[in-house]
Formats: C-alpha cells, sequence, structure tokens
C-alpha cells in the first residue's frame, strides 16, 4: 500500500512543526512539503501528486480558503485553525474535516482516518483493506501505532478517557467509546454505555447478558436491549 502524500499549509513554524512530528506518527503518510503560505502550496500541486493537505485558513497575502476555491482539482483538505467561525464554509468547500487548534495527537488521527477511508472506499489503497477484505484499523497506544484486524476484536471497554480493545491481548488508547465506534464496521454494536461487542463474536444472550465465544460474559443495558434484540432478528 502507498503511502498518502500530503503537504503541509500553516505560516506558523510551531504549528507546522507540530503538523511534521504528528504526520511521522503514522505510517501511511508521507510529507512531501511544509510550507509557508497558499502560493507555495500551488507550486507543488502543479509538480507533484499530492493526496492530502493540511491547511491554516490565516495566511498571509492569499488565505486557505481562497487558495481552495481557485483550485479546480483538488486533493482532500484537512483544515487546521484556531478559528471556529470558517467551518460551515469549509465543509461547502468539500474539506474532510476541520481541527481547531491547538487539537490532539487523537483528533488528528481520527481526521486522517477518515481520509484512509474515503481513499480506500474509491481506491482500495489505505487502511482498511488487503488482499482478502480483512479490515483493520489503526490506534495509538504507549507512544506507538498499531494495526488491529478488526475480525480479531471481540469487545471493546470504556475505562475513564481511554478504551480497551480486546483480542488476544489487551490495548489500551485515549478515545471514547462514541468516537471509536463511528471507525468500526455494522458487526460492531454498543451494547452497555462502557461496552462495545464485536457481534462476530456472539455466542449466547442470556437473560439481561451477552455470552461471546470466548466465554466473558458482559452486561446488556436496559436501553441498548431493544437494538441488541433487533440486531440478532437480522442476521
Amino acid at each position: 500500500m502507498n503511502p498518502l502524500q500530503c503537504i503541509i499549509a500553516d505560516d506558523e513554524p510551531i504549528a507546522r512543526q507540530i503538523l511534521e512530528s504528528y504526520i511521522k506518527e503514522i505510517p501511511n503518510l508521507e510529507l512531501l512539503a511544509s510550507c509557508k503560505n497558499a502560493f507555495e502550496v500551488m507550486d507543488i500541486l502543479q509538480t507533484k501528486q499530492v493526496d492530502l493537505l493540511f491547511l491554516d485558513i490565516n495566511m498571509p497575502k492569499l488565505s486557505g480558503l481562497s487558495l481552495l476555491k481557485t483550485l479546480q482539482q483538488k486533493p482532500e483538505v484537512i483544515i487546521t485553525t484556531a478559528y471556529s467561525e470558517y467551518a460551515i464554509e469549509g465543509f461547502e468547500l468539500s474539506v474532510t474535516d476541520y481541527l481547531l487548534k491547538p487539537f490532539s495527537f487523537e483528533r488528528f488521527l481520527q481526521a486522517v482516518l477518515k481520509v484512509q477511508q474515503k481513499n480506500q472506499s474509491n481506491q482500495n489503497t489505505v487502511v482498511v483493506q488487503n488482499e482478502t477484505a480483512t479490515n483493520f484499523i489503526f490506534v495509538k497506544s504507549d507512544k506507538k501505532i498499531i494495526k488491529i484486524n478488526l475480525e480479531t476484536i471481540s469487545h471493546i471497554e470504556a475505562y475513564g478517557n481511554y478504551i480497551k480493545i480486546y483480542t488476544d491481548k489487551m490495548i489500551l488508547t485515549p478515545q471514547t467509546l462514541s468516537d471509536f465506534l463511528i471507525k468500526l464496521s455494522d458487526d460492531f454494536l454498543r451494547i452497555h454505555k462502557s461496552f462495545i461487542i464485536n457481534f462476530n463474536h456472539l455466542k449466547l444472550i442470556d437473560g439481561n447478558q451477552i455470552v461471546l465465544q470466548n466465554e466473558i460474559k458482559l452486561p446488556i443495558g436496559k436501553s441498548y436491549r431493544k437494538t441488541v434484540l433487533n440486531k440478532v432478528e437480522m442476521r
């Protein structure tokens, strides 16, 4: 799989440095250039294939949004800005995500995953499929980026500001159940405020408990029971 070719456009040196450090942490990103203004971006777009642009809005002479309006063909765009008031206009210009500074690595990774998933659905190149169509996802754990095959996940558990992902081992990563569920396939179902299960690992339902194939027992939340039973009926 070829990495996404990306560029940064931001007139603030510290902002560029942060983005550069984040990009280095993700195996499927390759930084082509770190630009100080929109004109440098235009030069690169004319000479190189760019898949993803991290774009600041307030830049000298030509703003990020003005740049987007001049481009007939543009790469995927993730806005990085300290100003929330431009969000609607940004999405009207078909940006993939809108990051408000200062943003965490986890929020940055979430935005990148959106781009990767869009690319995968269009050209089957990045992140979520391999030759046998096995879905996988990347998560950050203990300063590492770990690839996890989704089919190996039995369940996910909320743990304060973290979640525990259970495969043949437990992986701890800093994010919420709700944010993580968005990234998962339809095989995954929230059964409780603290638990998500992989429905393919379901063995049986015993009253108000789910029993997984590994004999782990998990509670079904009262407000989730109808959704769980509907899922069973659809299978």
